[in-house]
């Protein structure tokens, strides 16, 4: 299967809806408040593939959540079609919500249970096996620590079990919104894994997160958005482009003379701290042969490639959106 990359919520993939796990067409959700309306979603095209991890990339304020509501049928869309696995949601939602997972808030759990019982009770409540409480367990991380009692978890081992509850009706797709939140550098890492190890099961998991470095790390496809409409989707190596470096870090005795030199000679140059950034070039030998020239010695030399942060601060360059940080 391919999906193609866009630029611009105009542009939208080709992909047909029985290919797809979830798809949306000029989704629109507007809210009023005390300063009129604002328009959370506008007009979004959105195209998830079916099978491994999809990133759902955006800053403050530009839909990602609100798009994830609408999807599960817990707010109303204003305008637009929404599918999941081909059928239209919310209007048959009840034939596809059991194929389908989500952590969108925190899970209550009864804290003086251990995670295998809160899970079993869990189990009886949707008419599923206890065998199967084991095996979710295993599935996200869980299996030595079952029968410890919830409250002794930390947060990431917290998020698993959500992810565990979310897998005991065997779902297709699993929804994940935020899910690294207020998580250690331990505890990203152990959601990481979950989230890859699905993806390689053949479930679909799309995964919101304003986690730039963790998304570029696990997901195989992107959706960028912003102020609700879509901004590049695709493979997440189409999506960044060409993996060839097309700038330089360089380390030399004497910066200054070095930029003056190699700004003369038509490259674009700037300061990163006690190195120079050469732009535009993905030579490092043309670099070397320039400063040696004026006995100018280069010590570190490193190619520097695109990445997702690059790619969206590119593509909001124009849109008047922040950095992601927190993300919602």
């Amino acid at each position: 299967m391919t999906t193609s990359t866009t630029t611009s919520a105009t542009t939208s993939t080709t992909t047909s809806a029985g290919e797809l796990a979830i798809s949306t067409r000029g989704l629109r959700k507007t809210y009023r408040n005390r300063k009129g309306r604002h328009v959370a979603v506008a007009g979004l095209d959105l195209d998830v593939p079916l099978g491994g991890v999809h990133g759902f990339l955006g800053p403050n304020g530009s839909g990602k959540t609100t798009t994830i509501r609408m999807l599960l049928g817990l707010i109303r869309a204003d305008a637009g079609t929404m599918s999941i696995f081909g059928r239209e949601v919310p209007k048959h939602l009840p034939e596809v919500v059991g194929r389908v997972g989500a952590v969108v808030e925190s899970p209550k759990f009864f804290p003086a249970f251990s995670g295998r019982k809160n899970l079993q009770l869990l189990a009886e409540a949707i008419d599923r096996p206890r065998d199967i409480v084991d095996q979710v367990l295993e599935q996200s991380g869980l299996g030595g620590r079952g029968k410890d009692k919830y409250k002794t978890y930390s947060l990431g081992m917290k998020q698993r079990l959500a992810i565990a509850a979310t897998l005991l009706k065997e779902p297709d797709l699993l929804i994940f919104d935020e899910p690294t939140n207020g998580l250690d550098p331990a505890g990203i890492r152990e959601i990481r894994n979950t989230m890859r190890s699905l993806g390689e099961q053949g479930k679909t998991v799309l995964v919101s997160s304003h986690i730039l470095d963790e998304v570029e790390q696990v997901a195989d496809t992107v959706s960028i958005i912003g102020h609700g409409r879509l901004l590049a989707s695709g493979r997440v190596a189409d999506v960044i482009g060409d993996q060839t470096a097309t700038s330089v870090r360089v380390g030399v005795s004497d910066p200054v003379a070095a930029q003056r030199i190699l700004t003369e000679g038509g490259l674009m140059v700037r300061r990163d701290g006690g190195l120079l950034v050469v732009e535009g070039i993905g030579d490092g030998a043309e670099i070397t042969r320039r400063l040696a020239a004026h006995n100018l010695f280069v010590n570190e030399l490193t190619p520097m490639r695109a990445d997702l942060e690059s790619v969206f601060l590119e593509l909001t360059a124009d849109e008047g959106l922040e950095t992601i940080g927190a993300a919602r």
